[in-house]
């Protein structure tokens, strides 16, 4: 009797074990892939198709997951063009291999249509009937073209209590399209990312396979602004004093939450896409297991604004600023309007080109341009031009002459260009130049040309039809 007792322990003992390794809160819950395979993958950016793009992305997204990661695989749109039902599972997620997944992507056609509220239904049904709890991950190229409303389907599925976190990631959306797409993602306790192209779907999916339902609601929210207006911007977190990276986001112009357990941390706040304000470090950031806090961070620095004209009026000008040793912080063009730039609190060193015009004073140089931190320095500079009509004639006949201007102060050589047999219009600075007509085609002695000289003064037209001999 002891021994029969003895065993029904035991047994008892090992299925209740067993039970417990099947419930092992470190086996993560799968991650359900939902893919867009519909016919505008086919459309390029960079000079590659959306199709290979995500799937070398995507590809590299899984590679990096634990071995132990179950993964999911439903598409839309591979099978017909107008279909709006089509919506297979290529891979059920009870499936740990990553080169399968990897291998349904790669062998997917794009082709139909994108049913995006129908395709979270399929996946939302199968967490129905298995009652476990997953991370969805949704890339999509396009909105909803089947009269669905994915935000409708998801706000339901919680409602009725089915465990799940949605992200959603709109690859080469254009602005004004995404409003449904971030409900549906807000609605499913997730994220909504943008990316642009392979870089930023990249950068997306690097966030966003770690963003699992798995992982503890975040404890520090993180806004950045930049004149008082939200930020798209990267926010990391290190150990103190360390290069430990403990979790990163990115903004999106809205909140973003990182989960750092209770602690202090250092963090990095930098604009997302370029710019010359450096990043910002703000150290000894507390966090706490059992409340959420909060940062609001600015980005101001310091600020140049330039108004670049020419004889008076606004002029499209090229713009490079350098530090005092040289080394290139920022550029940018006007398009003949007021241009600001964003850099550090510093003392830097201008180089302005005015495009269209010739002339020793097409490009200047401004030294020494102090900007103070939070301030707004003015950068005002006046190209002074005139207007030289040149053409050639034989015979008394239109002739198509070359045209070679050498400014006579020093002897460098500021335009050259062709007639076709049509007066040039030539823009210049003030001074004086030498002028050469000459016979177009002709490379000798025999080459009809013309020489003479020419003075330009400010806001003037001089007018040279020369008969060439």
């Amino acid at each position: 009797m002891k021994k029969a007792l003895f065993l029904l322990c035991a047994f008892m003992l090992f299925s209740f074990g067993n039970a417990q390794t099947k419930q092992n809160p470190e086996v993560p819950s799968p991650i359900i892939f939902i893919y867009d395979a519909s016919g505008s993958m086919w459309g390029q950016i960079q000079g590659k198709t959306k199709m290979e793009i995500a799937s070398e992305v995507l590809s590299t997204s899984i590679n990096q997951l634990p071995e132990n990661q179950k993964l999911g695989l439903i598409a839309y749109g591979h099978r017909k063009k107008g279909d709006c039902r089509d919506v297979e599972t290529l891979v059920t997620m009870d499936n740990s291999s990553k080169g399968k997944v990897i291998a349904a992507i790669s062998a997917i056609k794009p082709l139909g249509m994108t049913p995006l509220a129908y395709s979270a239904t399929a996946v939302i049904d199968q967490l129905r009937k298995s009652k476990e709890k997953a991370t969805i991950i949704l890339i999509t190229d396009g909105i909803e073209s089947c009269d669905g409303n994915i935000c409708d389907v998801v706000a339901n599925a919680k409602k009725e209590g089915i465990d799940f976190k949605l992200h959603i990631v709109g690859f080469g959306l254009k602005s004004g399209e995404t409003e449904q797409l971030k409900c549906a993602a807000k609605a499913g306790d997730g994220n909504y990312y943008d990316a642009a192209d392979a870089s930023g779907l990249g950068q997306a999916m690097d966030e966003v396979v770690t963003a699992t339902i798995d992982k503890p609601e975040g404890n520090l929210g993180v806004f950045v602004l930049k004149d008082g207006k939200p930020l798209d911007a990267q926010v990391v977190a290190y150990a103190p004093n360390t290069e430990n990276i403990v979790d990163r986001k990115r903004t999106y112009k809205d909140t973003a939450f990182l989960y750092l357990p209770q602690a202090t941390y250092d963090l990095k706040v930098y604009q997302h896409d370029f710019g010359a304000v450096s990043a910002l470090t703000i150290k000894n950031v507390k966090t706490f297991t059992d409340k959420t806090t909060y940062q609001t961070v600015s980005l101001d620095g310091a600020k140049l604004n330039f108004m670049i004209t020419n004889n008076g009026e606004l002029w499209d000008s090229q713009i490079g600023v350098k530090t005092l040793e040289g080394k290139n912080v920022i550029g940018g063009r006007t398009y003949a309007k007021p241009k600001m730039l964003d850099v550090d609190p510093g003392t830097y060193n201008i180089e302005l080109y005015a495009r269209t015009t010739n002339g020793h004073e097409s490009t200047t140089s401004l030294e020494n341009i102090k900007v103070g931190n939070g301030e707004v320095t003015e950068v005002q500079h006046d190209f002074k031009t005139g207007v030289a009509i040149l053409g050639g004639t034989f015979g008394g006949d239109p002739f198509d002459v070359g045209i070679n201007i050498v400014d006579a102060k020093s002897g460098k050589s500021v335009y050259g260009g062709r007639t076709y047999k049509k007066n040039k219009e030539i823009i210049l600075s003030v001074g004086s130049y030498n002028v050469t007509l000459v016979e177009h085609g002709v490379y000798n002695a025999s080459a009809k040309s013309s020489q003479f000289t020419i003075e330009i003064k400010q806001g003037e037209t001089v007018t040279e039809i020369r008969e060439v001999k």
